[in-house]
């Protein structure tokens, strides 16, 4: 028998979209007020920002545990179900809410390390890189969104549960035997694509991720590590979204607690780099 899915999209859909609508405001305010200007981040900006996402996070968390508390207990589906303890239930999904924002973010150490490497590779200058992670977040956060919708739909199919399982042991077992392989760029294949498709421009242009050279658009080493550090996290979400399934069946669960751990990524690497 499949288990009962707590929060189901269509009796939450104004909570989806609540928390969707919430990040955007979150992201505007970060790039249009607190980094408008670019600047290179320092030690204690980033110590700053990284305890702001946590401490959201964590009030989230104990906000979203008395909203179940009192959702659970007023559900009428739930009602019926002999035994069901709708205080037990809220306390098991805020766990799992901080259990998966904790192992997000765990796994996002290995997104931290691609970021150096690409940074270092096409000399990015320590004040645009915000600039390059903002964006790279923002596309993180949409292919996550779609990886756990997919997922969510999936897992009504049985064998899938077992498949997200046998995923979880063989990323645990290359973590663990895997030898690790250092990252070159100027033999990655993936660089070298993307330049054979893309034309691109030499030089830095400031900020810019585009420039017109000679009547003709050319993207910018910019353009080639944003698009490099995305495709990137998409591989990276194949690994960490049946991670987080396999703790929690709630898609409300996974994508809020992905979201969070994603938006502290970016305070997480510049506080790492100024170490």
């Amino acid at each position: 028998m499949m288990a009962t899915i707590l929060f189901p999209l269509a009796d939450y859909l104004w909570f989806y979209a609540g928390f969707l609508l919430f990040v955007l405001l979150i992201l505007a305010l970060d790039l249009g007020v607190f980094h408008r200007q670019a600047h290179e981040v320092s030690l204690r900006e980033a110590t700053g920002w990284s305890v702001v996402w946590i401490t959201l996070a964590l009030l989230f968390n104990l906000g979203f545990y008395f909203f179940a508390r009192h959702a659970l207990a007023s559900d009428p589906r739930l009602s019926v179900i002999p035994g069901f303890d709708s205080s037990g239930a809220a306390r098991q999904s805020a766990l799992e809410f901080f259990t998966g924002f904790v192992v997000e973010k765990s796994l996002a150490v290995d997104n931290i390390f691609i970021f150096v490497v690409v940074f270092n590779f096409f000399a990015i200058p320590a004040k645009y890189q915000h600039r390059i992670l903002f964006y790279g977040i923002l596309g993180a956060l949409l292919f996550r969104v779609i990886f756990i919708a997919l997922g969510s739909v999936l897992l009504q199919i049985a064998w899938v549960s077992i498949l997200f399982g046998i995923l979880l042991i063989l990323t645990g077992a290359k973590i663990l035997f895997s030898p690790d392989k250092p990252i070159d760029p100027s033999t990655n294949l993936l660089i070298r694509l993307l330049r054979r498709l893309l034309p691109v421009h030499p030089h830095l242009e400031g900020e810019r991720f585009w420039v017109k050279v000679g009547g003709r658009w050319m993207v910018t080493p910019l353009m080639v590590a944003l698009l490099f550090i995305e495709i990137c996290d998409i591989v990276f979400a194949v690994d960490s979204v049946p991670a987080i399934f396999a703790l929690t069946k709630e898609p409300l669960i996974v994508l809020t607690s992905n979201v969070f751990a994603i938006l502290g990524l970016r305070s997480l690497y510049f506080l790492l780099a100024g170490v």
